[in-house]
């Protein structure tokens, strides 16, 4: 039976109490509600939305809103919390670290009345396979408390996945200022804006799921008991940390820019440099070579038969003078 929940699944459903608990999946609504756990808690679970049918059948059976409906539809709505007269409608943003690539963000929907919760995944798989497990094993408080606790729980487990993919954004910061040293590293503008825009993708899911919770807090609901306080708070304070983490990321790589920007300016301003330097000491062997290659038929040092080396020594006493002052005034 534990083999069962490793796998991917678009509909499964868990009933538990705190004397036992089991797992089922099904093809079907009508095959998937007939598992419904009329005597303690029940756990649905939808992946991959793509079958209209299911999420009208869905809702005709926990009178589910319509709008509702279109809210977990969106795959790019915004995290929020709503409360109606049947259920608790909380939609936020999931979020795993490939291991090669960009992090994978999904919608996560939830339904809570007083015995059920209901998730949406628009992600094929199960995000939620180590939850089912603390279920199915035992572990933790779960199978003792409310759904709410259970609502709460997946929440939190998708609060932990924001600092996991914060942390691997963040390994890469201190390599980022090592490289920004670097003048011929022509890649990492490219990746520090890659991860720039990785941390606004997050920035625009957590900071929406901190108004959440704040509202959610708030709440004077019924299905929301109040053991559940502290623990919300907790989650609260943890969201509010991870905010805290990727504004000060960011300001990290806004240093990172500048540190590059920086090293550029500098890289450009010597070889500016050397070329003004440069400039500067033939702007006079230039001016000796134009008069004396005037062709004027009356030049007095033309005849003289030292008149081309005498020119030469001036012309290398110049330069060498020149080079000494500039040594002098440390300018070179």
């Amino acid at each position: 039976m534990l083999i069962l929940y490793y796998y991917p699944m678009d509909l499964s459903i868990i009933g538990y109490d705190p004397i036992g608990a089991w797992f089922k999946t099904a093809d079907t609504v009508d095959a998937l509600l007939r598992y419904r756990n009329s005597g303690g808690l029940t756990w649905i679970n939808i992946t991959d939305l793509k079958d209209v049918v299911v999420m009208s059948q869905l809702a005709e059976v926990f009178g589910i809103h319509p709008l509702t409906v279109e809210d977990i539809l969106d795959p790019k709505q915004r995290p929020k919390v709503e409360e109606f007269d049947r259920y608790l409608f909380i939609t936020f943003k999931s979020v795993s670290q490939r291991p090669e690539g960009d992090p994978e963000f999904d919608q996560i929907s939830l339904i809570l009345t007083h015995d059920t919760v209901i998730t949406f995944q628009h992600i094929p798989g199960d995000s939620f396979d180590g939850i089912r497990r603390r279920i199915l094993e035992n572990i933790g408080r779960i199978r003792k408390m409310g759904a709410d606790y259970l609502a709460y729980v997946l929440m939190d487990a998708v609060v932990d996945g924001y600092f996991l993919v914060l942390d691997s954004l963040g390994a890469g910061l201190d390599d980022f200022e090592e490289r920004a040293l670097d003048e011929h590293d022509s890649a990492l503008i490219p990746d520090v804006q890659q991860v720039k825009q990785n941390l606004l993708r997050l920035r625009r899911i957590i900071w929406p799921l901190r108004e959440s919770l704040t509202l959610l807090l708030r709440l004077d609901s019924d299905l929301i008991n109040p053991e559940l306080e502290p623990f919300l708070k907790d989650l609260h304070d943890n969201v509010i940390q991870a905010a805290e983490t990727l504004e000060t990321y960011r300001e990290l790589l806004a240093g990172v820019m500048e540190v590059s920007l920086s090293s550029m300016s500098n890289s450009m301003n010597k070889v500016m440099k050397v070329l003004t330097i440069i400039s500067t000491i033939f702007i006079p062997l230039t001016f000796i070579a134009g008069v004396y290659g005037m062709n004027f038929t009356h030049m007095p040092e033309l005849d003289s038969p030292y008149a081309y080396p005498i020119t030469w020594g001036i012309m290398v006493v110049i330069a060498a003078g020149m080079l000494f002052y500039f040594k002098r005034r440390h300018w070179l």
